[in-house]
């Protein structure tokens, strides 16, 4: 598959997301990096500790669409700066 078609999928797939959810309650729409590098999609976002003290699931969503969705265990004791990626890469099997 051409790379610059996996750029395009991970483009899709950028403007699409539009929130984390933790724990199926707290949502943040506001990202410090939401951006496409070469066929990866970046999120970089902050959990503050004053509103979640543990992280059990963490959702990455879209206007009613899901993309992803991790069961976790994560004590939160101070402002956590958490990373989550998404490579677009092609399957050849």
């Amino acid at each position: 598959m051409d790379q610059e078609i996996l750029n395009d999928l991970a483009l899709h797939l950028n403007s699409r997301i539009t929130k984390v959810v933790l724990n199926g309650v707290y949502e943040i729409t506001d990202f410090i990096v939401k951006e496409v590098t070469a066929s990866t999609v970046v999120l970089n976002f902050l959990i503050p500790a004053d509103d979640v003290s543990l992280v059990t699931l963490i959702e990455v969503k879209g206007d009613n669409l899901r993309i992803s969705s991790k069961p976790v265990n994560v004590p939160i004791t101070s402002d956590n700066l958490m990373l989550e990626t998404f490579d677009i890469t092609e399957v050849t099997n």
